[in-house]
């Protein structure tokens, strides 16, 4: 890396008609963030190896509220963009926030595919020379055109409105991110001018500036045309998103991971993952997910800022969300585990259990067809089908309580507060709003009546 001071400057003031949406063009999602959070962590990436770093500067301009709220804990520096006249102007707002010395790398909100390794190329650029991003593509319509002389040295970029049709045949591209000297910053965009078809004051013209006051210009080329898409519509988001989750698949095959179709899974966060771990498809992470050695996800699961321990099952079709699923626990399949759920040791949680903010103790299972919500269940204990806790009583939330080695028969109603004493069997059918004692059997049930000789109504005829 470069020994000269380095600040970054993120270009985020688009409104993006084209995306058709109320959300900044910056915000819209890509692997559960907005585009900006990406560009960000690539920019922190880079200021946390570089000297004299300083935090990057975002310019904004529409939907600044809203960008703010989103980037509320964003280390970064703010800068208003008053008129959206170019990208010089852009750059312009942000000068009350750049040093005169060492370099200034721009960087655009919408491109978050861009590699910190890719950046890091740019940066072995000799510290006093103009260096720009630059692309060959089989399809340049949109981009401007890099020109370069006879002998191939940089001279201008021209945008796509302005450019011949010789120039428009040409496939080199700029990026829009260039790495510029901060000492000739200022100087350079105060000699920009709005004569243009756009009537705009690009930031691209001072690469003209910089061969006319003798700077070198240099063209750094990026391997991959993927990450260097700026992202304008909604197709265009659709593809970044492939390859973002194809980058997601590639990096957990890496370490390890057994995913059954790299290319039916969707990463919306920070995974961390065990030994011979498994995904099946159409497996959808969120948030912050972390599977143990040995944990297995089954088809059509949703995990969402989660912990599964070491040799845990998540059946198909399966909900996880804000839970802690314990060693060789088993959920599902169609379980949905709601935040403040806390599964022991080999505990099951079958097809259609909902549990919410309630702790299972070791062994203790709920193998179908149940609601537990607000609750403390022993180690054992066994939850028959159809039991629900009614832990609401339409204003306040209430727990129930239940001891080591109880047994809870089928369609049971449990009437928060209540405890239910170690050991204790309620009889299936049974609605409990009292402590039930340790040891003994608990039920509320109707005598059971039979009539003789009864009938069913019949309809009368001609009705």
């Amino acid at each position: 890396m470069s020994s000269a001071p380095l600040q970054i400057v993120i270009l985020a003031a688009g409104q993006g008609k084209r995306m058709r949406s109320s959300l900044p063009k910056v915000l819209q999602p890509l692997g559960g963030q907005p585009l900006i959070r990406h560009v960000l962590v690539t920019a922190q990436a880079l200021l946390e190896d570089a000297v004299s770093a300083a935090r990057p500067v975002l310019v904004y301009g529409h939907g600044g509220d809203q960008l703010k709220a989103a980037l509320a804990d964003a280390d970064c520096r703010w800068s208003h963009q008053t008129s959206q006249r170019g990208t010089g102007d852009a750059v312009a707002a942000a000068l009350p926030h750049i040093e005169p010395a060492g370099r200034v790398l721009v960087l655009c909100g919408d491109v978050p595919l861009l590699r910190v390794e890719t950046l890091r190329t740019l940066l072995q650029a000799p510290q006093d020379a103009l260096a720009i991003l630059t692309a060959m593509l089989d399809d340049p319509t949109g981009y401007g055109r890099i020109l370069r002389d006879a002998q191939g040295a940089v001279q201008a970029i021209v945008e796509q409105r302005d450019a011949t049709a010789e120039q428009l045949a040409l496939h080199e591209v700029n990026t829009g991110t260039l790495l510029i000297p901060a000492g000739r910053l200022a100087g350079w965009l105060g000699r920009l001018t709005a004569d243009n078809a756009q009537g705009e004051r690009y930031l691209t013209d001072i690469v003209a500036m910089a061969v006319a006051d003798g700077v070198s210009v240099v063209g750094v080329p990026a391997a991959d045309e993927i990450e260097i898409m700026g992202i304008n519509d909604r197709a265009q988001l659709a593809r970044c998103e492939r390859e973002f989750q194809c980058r997601q698949a590639q990096r957990l095959l890496q370490e390890g991971v057994t995913l059954r179709d790299p290319e039916r899974l969707d990463v919306r966060g920070d995974v961390s993952v065990g030994r011979d771990v498994e995904i099946d498809v159409n497996v959808i992470l969120e948030g912050r997910v972390a599977l143990g050695d040995g944990v297995r996800v089954g088809a059509h699961c949703i995990l969402r800022d989660s912990i599964v321990e070491a040799g845990a099952r998540i059946e198909p079709f399966s909900l996880v969300d804000g839970a802690r699923v314990g060693p060789g626990a088993v959920v599902g399949p169609y379980a949905r585990l709601r935040p403040g759920t806390q599964l022991a040791a080999d505990v099951h949680v079958g097809n259609f259990v909902e549990v919410k903010n309630s702790r299972l103790a070791a062994g203790a299972k709920a193998n179908h067809l149940s609601y537990l919500g607000d609750a403390d269940i022993g180690e054992r204990v066994n939850i028959g089908a159809g039991t629900i806790t009614c832990n609401y009583d339409g204003a306040n939330k209430h727990r129930t309580t239940i001891g080591d080695d109880a047994f809870i028969g089928s369609n049971s109603s449990l009437v928060a507060p209540v405890s239910i004493g170690a050991g204790a069997t309620i009889g299936a059918g049974s609605v409990i709003s009292r402590q039930a004692p340790a040891g003994g059997l608990t039920l509320t049930r109707a005598p059971q009546k039979s009539i003789p000789g009864w009938q069913r109504p019949r309809k009368k005829t001609g009705q």
